[in-house]
């Protein structure tokens, strides 16, 4: 490889990480005035997009991101474009349904955002999975916590019902 060749090479190296510093620095750093920040000491996460309660938690993570954040103008269309991605048309109509008899969030079962999820595979069977989301709404000894059963299409990967678990 020529000199020009590795400074050129090294320079768009430094250019993209310079730029990647740039855009996700004050996303990690800027407090939003109306939600709290926390930063964890050690944070990995993976994922693969073929299994199904991934599937689910990406669906639940991005979701919830998008209803917490009441700042952003954008994050309305984000939840609904989110619900039209990861959901059949038939659990679209369900959950429409429930939010207007209940006047709650038919994906969270309330009207309020959880601080924290967690997604869980338990089982499945005719061509369906199910994945138990526990939702954390609150922090310390005595949050609340509820639970919804999320069944997948295993084809598809779609998510074609949700049960509030009492």
């Amino acid at each position: 490889m020529s000199v020009r060749s590795r400074k050129t090479l090294i320079t768009a190296v430094a250019l993209t990480g310079g730029l990647t510093l740039a855009a996700v620095t004050p996303a990690l750093a800027g407090a939003r005035a109306n939600h709290s920040t926390r930063a964890a000491a050690v944070s990995s996460a993976q994922g693969d997009p073929r299994n199904v309660s991934q599937h689910v938690a990406d669906f639940y993570g991005a979701y919830i991101d998008a209803v917490w954040s009441t700042d952003d103008r954008s994050a309305g269309d984000a939840a609904k474009a989110l619900r039209a991605f990861y959901l059949s048309t038939a659990a679209q109509k369900k959950v429409a349904a429930f939010e207007k008899k209940e006047h709650a969030d038919g994906i969270l079962f309330a009207q309020n955002v959880p601080v924290k999820w967690k997604v869980t595979y338990t089982g499945s069977g005719a061509g369906h999975a199910t994945s138990r989301v526990t939702l954390t709404w609150g922090d310390g000894p005595h949050a609340e916590v509820s639970r919804i059963d999320v069944q997948s299409d295993l084809k598809t990967l779609k998510i074609t019902d949700l049960k509030s678990v009492r």
